[in-house]
């Protein structure tokens, strides 16, 4: 498995700290958030090659990459001089991953989870399903993607960002593709995974809850909350 760490965002919503650190690069109880996804997937053995891509203030990550994280051998970073979008940089880069499973990482978010058994529902997801959607309950509702399920888990319907969303459970923004569904994005040349990919395969989609901590920290309340939250949670056990 291959994964891509989506981190090229401008993060206009969590001005004014973006005017200067890039949204994947701010600190977390001291600590760059890129560093905590970095952490959890060098250490699982099923993670082959991981991919960054950067753009909005590429050189301060690309110094931090090099100096934190050099010693990655299956570290990749692909330099986009213009967004490309969510789905778009994996149609750019489609050679690097095709003919394997893709698990994709929006890197803005702040998560804790076991991603072993992430990969193993993956593995074990219904036939009939070429991704599957990491879940979580949310207390911004109406800022998120609100998703309906069958008894199997199947995502039936993603409400994105509605007034009055039908419940608190909203996609993670991480992401299993199949190789067919990656297949499927490249011949259609799509920009965009939430608007493009979802929409297109609901009833196909499996989903898995995280039920330990994520957060969209896009926003400076959210961002500040995080910091008092993820004190607590970084140093239980996953």
């Amino acid at each position: 498995m291959k994964a891509v760490l989506l981190a090229a965002g401008l993060g206009t919503r969590l001005k004014p700290i973006t005017d200067s650190i890039p949204k994947c690069m701010v600190p977390i109880n001291g600590k760059p958030l890129l560093d905590y996804w970095l952490e959890l997937l060098s250490k699982n053995p099923d993670i082959d090659e991981i991919f960054i891509n950067v753009s909005y203030l590429k050189a301060q990550v690309t110094e931090h990459l090099a100096n934190t994280w050099g010693h990655l051998t299956q570290l990749t970073i692909w330099n986009e001089t213009s967004l490309l979008g969510t789905a778009g940089t994996l149609v750019t880069n489609y050679e690097c991953l095709s003919g394997d499973h893709i698990l994709v990482i929006h890197a803005d978010n702040l998560s804790k989870f076991p991603l072993e058994q992430f990969i193993q529902a993956h593995y074990n997801r219904p036939k009939d399903c070429l991704a599957t959607m990491m879940l979580f309950n949310t207390d911004t509702p109406s800022s998120c993607g609100i998703v309906e399920l069958d008894e199997q888990n199947r995502l039936l319907k993603m409400h994105e960002k509605v007034a009055t969303p039908p419940s608190r459970l909203a996609n993670g923004a991480v992401y299993i593709f199949t190789p067919k569904m990656l297949n499927w994005i490249h011949k259609n040349q799509l920009n965009d995974i939430s608007a493009e990919v979802i929409p297109a395969y609901e009833g196909s989609i499996f989903t898995w809850e995280n039920n330990i901590y994520h957060r969209d920290i896009g926003t400076p309340e959210s961002y500040q909350l995080a910091q008092q939250e993820f004190t607590k949670i970084d140093s239980g056990p996953v």
